[in-house]
């Protein structure tokens, strides 16, 4: 199997540049904020997940290519190599989601990370996939009351007419974890939802999208994903403590852990960012072989 990781470095003066002359969004801080993290989700990949055959990271551009990837180890994908021309450039990680199965070579069993998700601890692929199966935490909704919802809604929605099946008055809602994906199935969706998804492509996010969670939902209720937790661990910087995570990172009783940024002062974002960056240099300490 794969992996593929999304990345985006709001830093990038470059990035910046784009992103200013192309939308009337304000940068969210947030979303575009890079921790500075992601050569630890790839040591963590090495270590814990020793069945991966290739990962594949996934940027805007040249510039977004962090100077320290091997590109013998890691196939880099830009956008224009998955995206067609009149959808870019794009910020929204809805529309980068919908073309993911585009990339070359890509293995028909992939995991797709966000990079605030590390494997924390020893993997094994019958965590992700079983007898052609994907593996993941379902849950279930009614109320699609902000952007988020309502775009997992229209996901459901969506999945549901591929599959030749009438709208459910709740909506699905996968684990929020990396998620094991089936290529040839995503094709499937994307073939034949095409005019649906092409038409709810856009620069920015907004309640007309879907998001990755259409290809899940569509398993789900065909029968082609097993309903089980994957072992993982969530903390939410708005909340948690420094000394939490560091203890987590070093001891961890998940697989994987998801650190989830939210907005947070320079003070308690540069607290968070030092033992974050100490707790994974204590636990992975050595380069990966996707580093130069």
């Amino acid at each position: 199997m794969d992996i593929v990781i999304t990345y985006v470095n709001g830093l990038d003066p470059e990035w910046q540049k784009e992103y200013e002359a192309h939308t009337n969004t304000p940068i969210l801080e947030k979303r575009f904020r890079d921790w500075g993290t992601l050569k630890y989700l790839f040591r963590g990949i090495e270590k814990n997940m020793p069945f991966i055959r290739k990962v594949h990271l996934v940027v805007s551009g040249e510039s977004q290519v962090p100077a320290w990837i091997n590109r013998e180890e890691v196939n880099v994908v830009l956008h224009r190599d998955i995206i067609s021309a009149e959808h870019l450039p794009t910020f929204n990680s809805n529309t980068i989601e919908m073309h993911l199965h585009r990339i070359k070579d890509l293995d028909e069993e992939y995991l797709y990370f966000n990079d605030d998700i590390f494997p924390v601890a020893p993997c094994k692929p019958e965590d992700f996939f079983r007898n052609g199966k994907v593996v993941i935490k379902f849950s279930r909704h009614f109320l699609a009351m902000d952007m988020f919802k309502k775009i997992c809604r229209n996901s459901d929605r969506l999945a549901h007419k591929v599959a030749g099946m009438k709208p459910s008055c709740s909506f699905l809602r996968p684990q929020h974890i990396c998620t094991p994906m089936l290529k040839s199935i995503c094709q499937h969706i994307y073939r034949n939802a095409n005019e649906d998804i092409v038409s709810s492509l856009t620069r920015t996010r907004t309640d007309r999208n879907y998001t990755q969670y259409l290809f899940l939902d569509y398993m789900y209720i065909t029968g082609m994903a097993i309903d089980e937790k994957i072992s993982k661990k969530h903390f939410s910087t708005a909340i948690t403590t420094a000394e939490r995570i560091s203890s987590f990172i070093q001891n961890p009783t998940r697989k994987l852990v998801c650190i989830n940024d939210v907005h947070l002062s320079d003070k308690r974002y540069g607290q968070l960012h030092a033992a974050i960056h100490m707790a994974f240099e204590q636990r992975l300490p050595h380069k990966s072989k996707y580093e130069i």
